[in-house]
């Protein structure tokens, strides 16, 4: 990903009314809006139910890197905004082996993710959840998604694809070759001989993924995360202690993460000590590890971000461009 440099001024979203007339931004919403189509023309082909996820809970996913939660009042009870509905996602197995969401998400993130391009306050995920499958099974349906909308929109809207300065031959290596796989500490041991000071304990960071992915020549499936790294809701390999089995899919050309997923823990004693170890309190967790105790299938699934994905198909520099009523970290806006 190459862009000219952009004034300061020119980084951060301008009002309401100027967004939504441009040509540009009206594009680009096309196109997010086909990419919605296509999921789930795909998905529901592979026998998912979409569900209207919640918006507020008393407790949201804890995994996030130095992003803040919102509190509401819900009645007297101090509910949050959602972060992420990745315990929902689990519970609504109950109801079908395989679900999709639409989900929004707010997270007050710190204030120099603004510099990564690819940081909203405000978003939202194309939620995934399989019963009964493994990392790979879900890897797998990623891959397969990918290629499905990535395919079908060029086919349908190559034309406004092409006024963006995005053409059939960005996409090639995705369309044609099997998606890259690389374990998280070889590609720590990739950037630290880099020069990149990479924390082998740690998620790859953004500068990190920005690097592997201009690296790359299609997508790059990054794999078992250390444990510590991701919140305890991640399973832990048990043929390999301390890995986890867990996934990220880098898109090329710089744009870095648009999917993190993995298998779920559901054994109710290993979820209960997995809590504990990350020093938090397992009864903040109390309906979740209710139905968990009664029994929950196993599972894994993935969050794939939209404005991501967008700003990725759209060629755009910055994941703003992909929202209607975009919020950037650190920026008050309508």
């Amino acid at each position: 990903m190459s862009h000219p440099a952009v004034p300061m001024a020119d980084r951060l979203p301008p009002g309401p009314r100027a967004h939504l007339t441009s040509a540009r931004t009206r594009t680009i919403l096309r196109i997010q809006d086909r990419i919605l189509a296509l999921a789930r023309e795909h998905l529901h082909g592979e026998g998912f139910v979409e569900l209207l996820p919640p918006v507020i809970g008393p407790v949201t996913d804890p995994g996030i890197r130095g992003a803040k939660q919102l509190d509401v009042d819900f009645y007297g009870h101090r509910y949050k905004l959602m972060t992420s509905a990745f315990v929902y996602k689990q519970a609504s197995l109950l109801a079908f082996d395989k679900i999709v969401y639409v989900a929004p998400n707010v997270r007050l993130e710190p204030l120099e993710t603004a510099s990564t391009h690819r940081h909203l306050a405000e978003f939202h995920q194309l939620d995934i959840e399989v019963a009964h499958a493994s990392r790979e099974d879900v890897m797998a349906l990623a891959e397969r998604l990918i290629v499905h909308v990535v395919g079908g929109l060029l086919d349908s809207m190559e034309e406004e694809l092409a006024g963006l300065g995005r053409t059939r031959a960005d996409f090639a290596s995705l369309l044609t070759k099997a998606f890259a796989r690389v374990p998280h500490p070889e590609a720590v041991a990739d950037l630290i001989a880099g020069g990149h000071r990479q924390d082998p304990g740690t998620e790859i960071d953004w500068t990190a993924e920005r690097i592997l992915s201009e690296r790359a020549d299609g997508p790059v499936f990054v794999t078992d995360y250390p444990k510590g790294s991701r919140c305890f809701l991640e399973r832990e390999d048990p043929d390999r202690p301390r890995i986890l089995r867990t996934f990220d899919l880098l898109m090329p050309e710089g744009y870095g993460e648009v999917i993190s997923g993995g298998e779920r823990e559901a054994d109710y004693p290993l979820l209960i000590t997995r809590i504990r170890e990350t020093g938090e309190n397992p009864a903040k967790y109390g309906w979740y590890l209710e139905e968990v105790k009664k029994g929950i299938p196993p599972s894994a699934g993935f969050g794939l971000g939209i404005q991501r994905f967008t700003r990725y198909l759209a060629g755009a520099e910055f994941v703003w461009e992909a929202a209607a009523f975009p919020k950037v970290p650190g920026v008050v806006s309508p």
